[in-house]
């Protein structure tokens, strides 16, 4: 069994957004485990700022083309996932 498949499941409970971007962010490292803890501290997210919240962040940081815990936190800190989404980066 792949050690991070629970990982990607708990996005799954979030949302198509949170696990697209879970997925995206494993694969951007060059392994994946090094991207364990940005997930967990991503999907931790949603304990405090509910699953809807963090999946509109999600969507966004896909469209803007960010992947980190970092990014997500920020765009939930300063509330652009309540804006309408942003054009997709080229």
């Amino acid at each position: 069994m792949d050690p991070l498949a629970p990982l990607i499941d708990w996005a799954r409970t979030i949302g198509p957004q949170a696990a697209a971007l879970v997925r995206a962010i494993l694969a951007d490292r060059p392994h994946p485990e090094q991207g364990y803890r940005s997930c967990l501290g991503l999907l931790r997210l949603s304990r405090r700022d509910g699953a809807a919240r963090l999946e509109a962040a999600c969507a966004r940081a896909l469209t803007v083309g960010v992947r980190s815990y970092r990014h997500v936190e920020s765009i939930l800190k300063h509330g652009p996932n309540r804006l309408p989404p942003a054009e997709p980066a080229a």
